[in-house]
């Protein structure tokens, strides 16, 4: 008996290689997928209440100049505000909240004859949400195509929280698209792991994400998004993000996970030997970036300035703007 198995062998050894040719043949080339792409607060399908709180709190025309760009990512929302002939100025918002977190400041530049791009990044807002990872490059390649298609050569650029790190990343790269100035606000980038709050961690986290967007999850969450008003309409919006837009949750997970939050110690330095003069603007408050980040950030670049401000939580913008806006503006006039 053992003999005759042995002679299988060489036949049973030509088994697994003859499986893999039928399955080469018959599967390659195989035509690419089509990326899938969530629909932003535009077209995705809100309940009469959501719509209605959603035009309140942000409606489409939240700025003027507002205008779409088609990506291979989906749309890009975005504003162009202030004088055409003004000094041009990039603003991105964070990793949860779009453009209404800028809405003081967009006022304030504008009105001190500064040209403004302010738009929402992928997954936000109004700009669509990619089935991809969100990576530092997704970002800083969003803002690139942007500016070519408004047909912008340069600009400042300034961010906040994530928008920092997106900012920071878009600098390493193209520098060249930098008009000398970068602004960081509560920034990114530069957080260790253990820094993160639990809410954070568990947010990105694969349980988290299988049960939010289950048919459940995502029931309970419309629920709550259309039950009541929430008297902070920032925590409203992103109530009603999470529950109507599909792309929303997965877009800030995987940036937690895989994007611009933290390990990006080599476009910090990249930007430190760079010429480009840096404002940073910190809450001494801040409990979801330590404020101990403003030291490290302003001791590594040489060319910063740090600005305290002093009891300050994370969103400096929408609670301390006039501070922020002071900042902003003696900064971008100095020589």
């Amino acid at each position: 008996m053992p003999s005759s198995w042995h002679a299988l062998y060489p036949a049973l050894a030509l088994i697994p290689p003859a499986l893999l040719t039928i399955y080469y043949y018959t599967h390659f080339p195989a035509a690419p997928k089509t990326l899938e792409i969530y629909p932003s607060l535009k077209d995705a399908s809100l309940s009469d209440e959501a719509r209605k709180r959603v035009e309140e709190i942000y409606p489409e025309d939240i700025y003027e100049g507002g205008a779409w760009f088609d990506t291979p990512y989906g749309k890009t929302r975005y504003w162009l505000v202030g004088p055409e002939q003004g000094k041009k100025v990039v603003l991105i918002h964070g990793i949860s909240t779009p453009s209404i977190i800028w809405k003081d400041t967009v006022s304030a530049l504008s009105a001190e004859g500064y040209r403004v791009l302010v738009y929402d990044l992928y997954g936000r807002g109004y700009s669509d949400a990619p089935a991809t990872t969100y990576t530092p490059a997704l970002y800083a390649t969003q803002l690139a195509t942007l500016m070519q298609h408004i047909k912008w050569e340069k600009a400042i650029i300034a961010g906040v929280s994530m928008g920092g790190g997106v900012a920071t990343a878009f600098h390493h790269w193209f520098p060249h698209l930098v008009d000398g100035k970068v602004i960081l606000i509560c920034s990114v980038g530069l957080v260790q792991p253990g820094d993160f709050s639990y809410k954070f961690k568990f947010t990105s986290s694969p349980l988290y994400q299988a049960t939010w967007n289950s048919l459940p999850g995502r029931a309970y969450l419309r629920s709550i998004a259309d039950s009541e008003s929430h008297p902070d309409p920032v925590t409203e919006l992103a109530n009603i993000q999470y529950a109507y837009l599909k792309g929303y949750n997965p877009s800030i997970a995987s940036s937690l996970r895989d994007g611009p939050v933290c390990g990006l110690s080599y476009a910090f330095k990249s930007l430190a030997a760079s010429n480009k003069d840096v404002l940073i603007i910190w809450g001494t408050e801040d409990d979801s970036v330590p404020y101990k980040y403003a030291g490290i950030i302003n001791t590594l670049i040489p060319r910063s300035k740090l600005v305290t401000v002093e009891g300050g939580g994370h969103d400096l913008t929408i609670e301390r703007p006039e501070e922020v806006n002071r900042a902003l503006i003696e900064f971008l006039e100095a020589k």
